[in-house]
């Protein structure tokens, strides 16, 4: 009995978990050409190691399993299969895992670049006119971010000399679409805008920001609004 518990664990379930291992790791890896190589070598050190298991047992009733005098060959063979499942294991929930988290945080990341940016552009102080618009071009791409400070830097003469302060704070920011290269972000926003002599204004502004990812970080790409008329 107690050498065919060790001819099941160590001749027979070993090798099968680790081969099973093996192809567990090649289905999640969707089967690339370096690891068709690489597990066909490997299995078929497998099938070897047990086709002389076989041939130790037809001559001289012993195998890996059952052999008293050799207790490393049992230690490697189980840390050989152990090695096995914990690579199949952390492939697994690498390559299962990591999209979604990667996912959550690009999306955490879009949302608050866009909220960012809906808020700069509706903000204005007379005593720092570009400040807004600095920090607002900080948040685009380079090919972008000029032209947008030319076309809102114009409107910050006008403003100033009237000394004009507008505020905006976000109600609701919401993800449209994401990809892996490109986002899209819904901001509304409450708008208020103060001007000596006259009541305050209220607004409710609703912006769509549109984000690209370069070099791993996301930047804005432009700003619209969001129901055009």
């Amino acid at each position: 009995m107690r050498n065919a518990f060790r001819v099941l664990a160590f001749d027979i379930l070993a090798p099968l978990t680790a081969i099973a291992a093996l192809l567990v790791i090649g289905y999640v890896l969707t089967w690339p050409l370096w690891w068709v190589s690489v597990s066909s070598v490997l299995i078929l050190l497998i099938v070897e190691g047990v086709a002389v298991n076989v041939w130790l047992l037809r001559r001289d009733s012993v195998t890996f399993g059952t052999d008293d005098d050799a207790p490393a060959l049992r230690l490697a063979v189980t840390a050989l299969c152990v090695v096995a499942v914990v690579a199949a294991v952390l492939t697994g929930y690498t390559h299962w895992t990591r999209p979604d988290h990667d996912l959550k945080v690009d999306s955490a990341e879009v949302v608050r670049i866009a909220v960012s940016m809906a808020e700069a552009t509706a903000t204005f102080s007379p005593q720092e006119p570009m400040a807004a618009i600095e920090r607002a071009a900080g948040l685009m791409v380079p090919e972008q971010a000029k032209t947008f400070t030319d076309q809102f830097g114009k409107a910050t003469t006008d403003l100033a000399h009237r000394n004009v302060t507008a505020t905006a704070s976000t109600m609701e920011a919401g993800l449209e679409a994401i990809g892996p290269a490109a986002a899209s972000v819904a901001v509304v926003m409450r708008a208020t805008q103060n001007e000596p002599g006259q009541p305050s204004s209220n607004a409710i502004l609703a912006l769509r920001v549109a984000l690209t990812k370069q070099s791993d970080h996301w930047l804005v790409l432009g700003v619209s609004p969001l129901n055009p008329r």
